[in-house]
């Protein structure tokens, strides 16, 4: 009895003496980030990166590439949405990686100011080409590794595509193309298993801004451009202003809810305050109101209207359990 209690003890000494069981990496669930490199895009990495996804962080720069791909959890890959054969590049690489893909995150965007009258054609066409061909096209690539793996696909949209902003219409105008896009998205892909979202940010830290006045300045969005003196002032007020801001991490906290909840909404949002949330919706319910108040002959009492509300606050809520 005492050898066979003595031989237990240490069975189960070296049991415990064994160091903790690594998490294998083939089953980790792996998520695409585009446009990872700053802002949004990094917090969006360094958050899902911390709570158990691995990343495949997309960037353009060579430093950037080279400093996403030495945080833990990470690896890099060059990835510029407006180039069909790095989105082929981006698809072969993470397929090599062999941990498949469950995820895709859609936050390279741009933007750009200017009176709708007066911008050019080819600005407006510039932030289509990204913002909203860009996830047309990182989907389409990604779509056989998100159909096996049952996974999602989401695009950073943006508060801009319900509130409207002198200068800012070619932005807003992509996104709320990106609206419709995620919308007919989910219809079509429902069948296949994969759910599409769209998680849309108010105005957070970023260099977005940062990146809109180097383009009115010098005609190019890129931060590492030579600058004037009188340049170089205009931006680092920029820097100031942007530096008052919050941080996205409201909006990366949506991105991983959207990942990982059971039941994932079509629409999330992130607003930066209180009153920008509460002026989002209060111009939905406005634009509802016109739109029903515009035709007599189909518009739907107040009575009814409060009770069409009422119906949908009850399917809201049935979706959270």
């Amino acid at each position: 009895m005492f050898s066979l209690r003595f031989a237990f003890t240490a069975m189960l000494a070296m049991v415990l003496s064994q160091p903790a069981e690594t998490l294998d990496s083939s089953t980790i669930k792996a998520v695409l980030v585009t446009g990872a490199s700053s802002g949004i895009g990094l917090a969006i990495t360094q958050h899902l990166a911390s709570r158990g996804f691995y990343v495949y962080a997309g960037a353009r720069k060579d430093e950037d590439l080279k400093r996403l791909n030495s945080m833990k959890n990470v690896s890099s890959v060059r990835l510029d949405v407006t180039k069909q054969a790095d989105v082929d590049a981006a698809v072969q690489f993470v397929t090599a990686q062999g941990r498949g893909l469950f995820g895709v995150i859609n936050n390279a965007g741009v933007a750009s100011l200017g009176d709708l009258i007066k911008t050019s054609d080819q600005d407006v066409l510039w932030q289509y080409d990204i913002n909203v061909m860009g996830p047309l096209r990182v989907n389409r690539a990604f779509f056989p590794l998100l159909k096996q793996s049952k996974g999602r696909t989401a695009i950073i949209g943006s508060l801009s595509a319900f509130l409207a902003g002198a200068g800012g219409g070619g932005y807003g105008m992509t996104k709320a193309a990106a609206e419709i896009y995620t919308e007919t998205l989910a219809l079509e892909l429902a069948q296949e298993g994969v759910t599409v979202g769209i998680i849309d940010p108010g105005a957070f830290k970023s260099r977005a801004r940062e990146k809109v006045a180097m383009k009115m300045l010098t005609g190019k969005p890129d931060l590492d451009q030579q600058l004037t003196a009188e340049q170089m002032k205009v931006i680092a007020g920029v820097q100031a202003d942007e530096a008052k801001k919050d941080d996205p991490t409201p909006v990366a906290e949506q991105t991983f809810r959207f990942l990982t909840t059971d039941r994932p909404r079509l629409h999330y949002m992130a607003a930066n305050n209180e009153q920008v949330a509460h002026l989002v919706i209060r111009t939905l319910l406005d634009r509802t109101l016109q739109l029903n108040a515009s035709q007599a002959d189909y518009t739907l009492s107040r009575d009814q209207l409060v009770k069409m509300i009422d119906d949908a606050l009850v399917q809201t809520n049935a979706d959270k359990k």
